[in-house]
């Protein structure tokens, strides 16, 4: 193979097909997620149960019913951490379940 410049059809060609695979939503999150550590591919690929964030939705309503009555701020901020996980979760299931 040469080293030189491509002919100009063919960079044409090759840049055609650069733009389409820049446009390529999914292509670029694969080859994203490929550059993380095995670990932290398996965390982001892991979806959540839609019982799982149920339970957290009632787990944390009972943290703020317990919150508010004792104004414990040990239970205000494990409903805060809790809340913030349930909430992460439904937009999850959210986006499982709204993507083509």
């Amino acid at each position: 193979m040469s080293t030189g410049r491509l002919p100009e059809r063919e960079q044409r060609i090759l840049d055609e097909m650069e733009s389409v695979l820049r446009r390529d939503r999914q292509l670029t999150l694969r080859l994203w997620l490929l550059r993380l550590g095995p670990r932290t591919r398996r965390a982001l690929a892991n979806r959540p149960h839609p019982l799982t964030v149920a339970l957290f939705a009632v787990l944390s309503g009972t943290l703020l019913f317990i919150g508010l009555t004792t104004s414990s701020a040990g239970m205000v901020w494990a409903f805060a951490g809790l809340w913030s996980l349930t909430l992460i979760g439904f937009v999850r299931l959210l986006c499982r379940w709204t993507e083509p």
